[in-house]
């Protein structure tokens, strides 16, 4: 049993496209563009049922609501509009080109940009205030009210329609408000984002289960002018179909795993990829390598340091017989994953330190212009993911890396800034925006 949020952003509005800062001010609408993008995302979300639908109140959301419910084409329950889902108060900018803010309010603007909680504004009443620290308080609240009508241990799925600031810290409220948080993460217009909620001891856990998707307009979100790194989880093998443990032993893909990887392939046929890397085990290599069918000039490199985590006397088994001979442990790593020392294996540190540096060596070597291609495991993917959101080893639950599920990070335009993750966990090229690959053991 669990609570299912489905996040999106509005679509493409007048000032979007003029490149105007629209903040609170209900003075952008919704463009034919931004219609069509709604009513996409609709088609795409037809095999997902909603009990409750809540949206910001300003037109330009309110009217990707009605196009997205319109073109779903299913039973829906009516929206409801909430003023927990405004958009950010930026009162004096509201209306503003960017040019104009770069040119006019530029020391304000470079706050906003590199520590957008530390921004100070005035009023037209005169006061002063802080836009995001006001947001923050704002997602707050309205998650408080959200969990109370839909509580994490029902089996709710719920839609939210709403804006690029608020979306970013109703996700970084669910994820415990990571430092820095708010510039690691980017949502494009009608992109979709999907959180899992479920019953934890002190507070609900929190799943990412994919992030500013927008498959249902082009494969991945645009390209900034640096480097991007695509991030895959290897395909299916028949331990992860069991649910049994692998870490390093070196179990090939099944076929549906192959078939994952050439749905991979087929999706990223069009994407650029100069240079690729994967684990030296088998089940990612054999990914990469069919991925790189559609590239076949790319070189690929094998890295250790990429391996999945050493399960120790845990390797081979199956849940069941690790309750048997560890049961407190095996609940400890559910529940505190970074406290646990796996028996004649890993710890979640270790892998952690090996993978982040493997990670940031293949991301020194980038070129502006370069997209390379890095193939590796589930553990492996949620520790470089965690790092680059700012979150910690105690919550690599927190991240859902499918069988071939496709990440994407760009590196910030601005060297000062960390590293975007633009998208991930995106496996719609299985057929459904929901991830519906084997939920195996590591």
């Amino acid at each position: 049993m669990s609570l299912r949020l489905l996040l999106v952003r509005h679509g493409l509005s007048s000032f979007n496209k003029e490149r105007r800062i629209q903040g609170r001010d209900d003075l952008s609408n919704l463009s034919n563009e931004g219609h069509e993008q709604a009513k996409a995302l609709g088609r795409s979300l037809q095999d997902v049922s909603f009990q409750a639908v809540y949206s910001s109140p300003l037109q330009r959301a309110a009217a990707t609501t009605a196009s997205l419910l319109e073109a779903h084409a299913g039973q829906m329950p009516a929206a409801v509009f909430d003023d927990g889902l405004l958009e950010v108060d930026l009162e004096p900018w509201s209306g503003r080109t960017i040019n104009d803010l770069m040119d006019g309010s530029a020391e304000s603007y470079r706050i906003w940009k590199h520590r957008p909680m530390e921004l100070e504004l005035q009023r037209r009443d005169g006061s002063t205030y802080k836009p995001l620290p006001e947001l923050m308080e704002q997602a707050r609240g309205f998650i408080t009210n959200l969990l109370q009508r839909h509580p994490v241990d029902g089996n709710d799925t719920v839609l939210v329609v709403a804006h690029n600031a608020i979306l970013r810290c109703l996700m970084l409220v669910l994820l415990g408000e990571p430092d820095n948080g708010f510039r690691r993460l980017r949502i494009d217009n009608t992109s979709i984002s999907i959180f899992n909620l479920r019953p934890g001891v002190d507070r609900p856990q929190v799943q990412i289960e994919c992030l500013n998707s927008t498959t249902h307009l082009q494969p991945l979100p645009k390209k900034g002018k640096n480097g991007r790194l695509v991030l895959v989880r290897h395909g299916e093998t028949d331990w992860n179909k069991a649910g049994r443990f692998q870490g390093q032993i070196d179990i090939p893909l099944n076929d549906n795993g192959r078939g994952q990887a050439a749905a991979a392939r087929d999706f990223l046929k069009d994407i650029p990829i100069d240079r690729a890397w994967s684990s030296t085990l088998s089940r990612p290599t054999e990914t990469a390598q069919i991925i790189l069918e559609a590239h076949p000039d790319v070189p690929l490199t094998q890295i250790d340091g990429l391996v999945e985590i050493g399960h120790g006397l845990w390797e081979g088994k199956l849940e069941s017989e690790i309750r048997d001979g560890w049961s407190e442990l095996l609940e400890t790593w559910k529940r505190a994953p970074e406290t646990v020392q796996m028996p004649e294996g890993e710890t979640i540190q270790d892998v952690w330190a090996r993978s982040v540096r493997s990670w940031g060596e293949i991301a020194d070597q980038l070129k502006a212009d370069e997209t390379v291609l890095v193939v590796a495991h589930d553990a492996v993917n949620k520790t470089i993911l965690c790092d680059l959101l700012g979150l910690t080893p105690a919550d690599i639950w927190a991240v859902k890396q499918g069988n071939g599920g496709v990440t994407v990070v760009d590196i910030a335009d601005d060297p000062g800034q960390p590293a975007v993750v633009t998208c991930l966990n995106l496996t719609s090229h299985f057929g459904s925006v929901i991830d519906r690959t084997a939920a195996g053991a590591l």
